[in-house]
């Protein structure tokens, strides 16, 4: 039983579920300026003014892009390490 639940796919490391969810949430609104976009420059000039409904909406839009990282660095690892062996 337990060996089942570790071979069960989870919804976030699914390459489809992250590109869509970077697509929807992280280029948020798509028609202007992408949220993230002008969130990280306001970070990387102090963030200064930002309040905390900002950081979360940091968050927020960040997160798929997160999540899109940590699975191409484990895809990478997957295939660096089966190479190996």
């Amino acid at each position: 039983m337990e060996q089942k639940e570790l071979n069960r796919k989870v919804f976030y490391n699914s390459w489809s579920f992250v590109i869509i969810l970077c697509i929807a949430l992280g280029l948020a609104p798509i028609t202007q300026e992408p949220h993230i976009l002008g969130k990280i420059q306001w970070v990387a000039g102090g963030a200064v003014g930002m309040k905390l409904i900002d950081w979360g909406d940091l968050l927020m839009h960040g997160f798929p892009w997160v999540l899109l990282i940590r699975l191409s660095f484990l895809d990478i690892k997957k295939k660096f390490f089966s190479a190996k062996a």
